[in-house]
């Protein structure tokens, strides 16, 4: 989309990451994120930004495990929906994956109509290694994830 601009976040963006992640997260459909994760994660995240430097979407790729990725952390505010943000932040995500050798990518998500769109198939959780579950114990939602898991 040429009217947003697409580029890696700064130290200035997390309060507006924070905040876009965890207003879905208050909702239930996205797990929330600490500003401490965030800060750590800062180089994981591609966003996109608005005329005025505002984000107003949000993507990371998570290395799992041998050439694996995770897309998480995907969140789009409300008023910029539907404009093609988030599927042009997949894409972005998917390209600098496969400049660093990813050949599988993953995510867990609550909208898995949003990444069928963009080509993930719906696999059993069990499919995938499990490699990726470290993080998982952390999860409020640990042992029972409710999150559906998905594969390019």
């Amino acid at each position: 989309m040429s009217e947003f601009i697409y580029r890696k976040p700064n130290f200035g963006d997390i309060e507006d990451i924070f905040n876009l992640i965890n207003d879905y997260a208050a909702e239930g459909v996205m797990l929330s994120k600490s500003r401490s994760t965030l800060y750590e994660t800062i180089r994981e995240m591609i966003v996109a930004v608005d005329e005025n430097d505002k984000v107003i979407g949000v993507g990371a790729l998570h290395v799992t495990w041998n050439e694996m990725a995770e897309v998480r952390s995907m969140a789009v505010n409300r008023e910029f929906t539907r404009h093609g943000i988030g599927a042009e932040i997949v894409k972005r995500l998917i390209e600098e994956g496969k400049s660093f050798g990813v050949k599988q990518f993953f995510t867990l998500t609550y909208k898995p109509g949003f990444f069928q769109t963009l080509g993930f198939h719906t696999v059993t959780k069990d499919e995938l290694p499990h490699k990726i579950w470290k993080e998982c114990i952390d999860c409020p939602k640990f042992p029972n994830c409710d999150e559906i898991a998905m594969i390019l």
